[in-house]
């Protein structure tokens, strides 16, 4: 089954981390991709910080464009891998081993993806 891995942190507690922490940090999250590659389809696609982000988003009569995201929650996605794995069970021992969860703020959502016939079945 496939999932998606959602990587989300705290930036004020990122910004907290020294930078060669954080050098460190990338050297294990490189070496958790290549320690999982039979069960990565897509991996590491980092983000740019949330500064950077544009949202489009429905509005009367239309779409608006807007800088940020302007969500109210106080984590932000920093990347997602996608995965192929036989089920829940495993994707969740997979999230588990992700080398950043050893630091306060991380968290690693896990969100099954549809597949074709699922999808256009309903």
């Amino acid at each position: 089954m496939k999932y998606v891995l959602m990587f989300a942190s705290d930036p004020e507690l990122d910004s907290a981390v020294p930078e060669t922490r954080a050098q460190a940090d990338l050297q294990r999250i490189l070496e958790w991709h290549e320690a999982n590659a039979a069960a990565v389809l897509e991996g590491g696609a980092a983000l740019h910080p949330v500064e950077t982000a544009t949202t489009v988003r429905a509005d009367d009569p239309g779409p608006v464009v807007v800088d940020g995201p302007f969500t109210e929650a106080k984590e932000v996605i920093g990347g997602f891998t996608l995965i192929d794995v036989p089920d829940l069970d495993a994707a969740i021992a997979l999230a588990r081993s992700w080398p950043l969860l050893d630091l306060p703020g991380n968290s690693v959502e896990i969100r099954p993806m549809f597949d074709d016939e699922e999808l256009f079945a309903q």
